[in-house]
């Protein structure tokens, strides 16, 4: 196969994985509640997915100090007093990974204490996987044409 038609073709096959849409379930949006215990320095649960256009309510009960939970992307946020359930109700109308973390200082490692919130599938990874193997068939094509060209040079 002639390798210029070979790199157009994998080029192409690259574009395909990187920007075609993959086909899309129409889920029908729901309400989704969650309950996360904050505790010093954790969520419990730490990670929660949802689909988009889901009405998400997140009851946060703290177990132990004054907690709070700020969504990024969502600007969001609620503070939960010990032994105490709050509760923030919100659309999940962003696709994406977003992280929650605490937004009231709890000690020493409240800077750690986070958690993720994926809204919908994550594509990127797929693509990522795609593209990955995409490159290792195109190299070692090329590798062994490489290796041939030398041998026969000698």
């Amino acid at each position: 196969m002639n390798s210029r038609f070979f790199l157009l073709l994998l080029a192409a096959a690259g574009l395909v994985v990187a920007f075609a849409p993959f086909p899309v379930q129409s889920i029908a949006p729901q309400e989704r509640t969650f309950r996360i215990e904050a505790r010093q320095f954790a969520y419990s649960p730490s990670e929660f997915k949802v689909n988009p256009g889901d009405t998400v309510t997140i009851q946060l009960v703290s177990a132990d100090v004054v907690h709070g939970l700020y969504v990024d992307g969502y600007n969001i946020s609620v503070e939960a007093d010990p032994g105490q359930t709050a509760s923030l109700t919100f659309i999940a109308d962003k696709p994406g990974s977003f992280r929650f973390r605490c937004n009231v200082t709890c000690g020493a490692m409240h800077p750690f204490m986070i958690g993720r919130l994926t809204v919908g599938t994550n594509s990127w990874l797929f693509r990522s996987i795609g593209l990955a193997v995409l490159g290792l068939i195109g190299f070692f094509p090329f590798s062994f044409h490489k290796e041939r060209m030398l041998v026969e040079k000698r």
